[in-house]
C-alpha cells in the first residue's frame, strides 16, 4: 500500500476548506496510508525534514505538469521510492531556499499564486485524481 506525508506549515483556518480537504483526504484513504503533518514554523519544518530520506517540494519555480504526467510522476515516484512520499507545502513566505535545494524535485501546482491553505486542497484534489487516472476510473475526464 502506497503511503504519502504530506508536511505543511501552519493549519487550514477556513471551515470550507477544511472540509473540503477533509474529504479528498477520506477518499484518499480508500487507495493509501495518508498522512498531514502540520509544523509551526521554518525552523520545525527544516529539522523535520532533516530525517526523511527524500521529499518533493510544492513551488512556483517547479516543474508544471498536466494532471496526467503528475499522475504518471506521483506513481512512478512511489514506486521507486518504496511505495512512501513526502510532500512540502511551505507557508505564507514559501519554502526556504535550503530545504528546497535538498529535494528531490520541485513541483508547481500552477503559474498562479495560492495561500498555502488553498495549496493543501489542490495538492491533495490533484493526489486524489492522480490515483484515480492510474485506475483508469472515469474520475478524471
Amino acid at each position: 500500500m502506497y503511503k504519502i506525508k504530506i508536511v505543511t506549515v501552519g493549519k487550514t483556518k477556513e471551515t470550507g476548506l477544511s472540509e473540503a480537504i477533509q474529504e479528498y483526504t477520506s477518499r484518499l484513504k480508500t487507495s493509501m496510508a495518508f498522512e498531514w503533518i502540520f509544523v509551526k514554523d521554518d525552523e520545525k519544518l527544516k529539522q523535520l525534514l532533516d530525517k526523511e530520506p527524500s521529499y518533493l517540494c510544492l513551488d512556483p519555480n517547479g516543474i508544471l505538469l498536466t494532471s496526467e504526467a503528475f499522475s504518471l510522476y506521483i506513481v512512478n515516484s512511489l514506486k521507486e521510492m518504496g511505495s512512501r512520499l513526502t510532500l512540502v507545502i511551505g507557508g505564507s513566505d514559501g519554502i526556504p531556499s535550503e530545504i528546497k535545494a535538498k529535494a528531490r524535485k520541485l513541483l508547481s501546482l500552477s503559474p498562479l499564486t495560492f495561500t498555502h491553505q488553498l495549496t493543501r486542497l489542490i495538492l491533495v484534489e490533484q493526489l486524489y485524481r492522480a490515483l484515480e487516472i492510474d485506475k483508469g476510473s472515469a474520475y478524471h475526464k
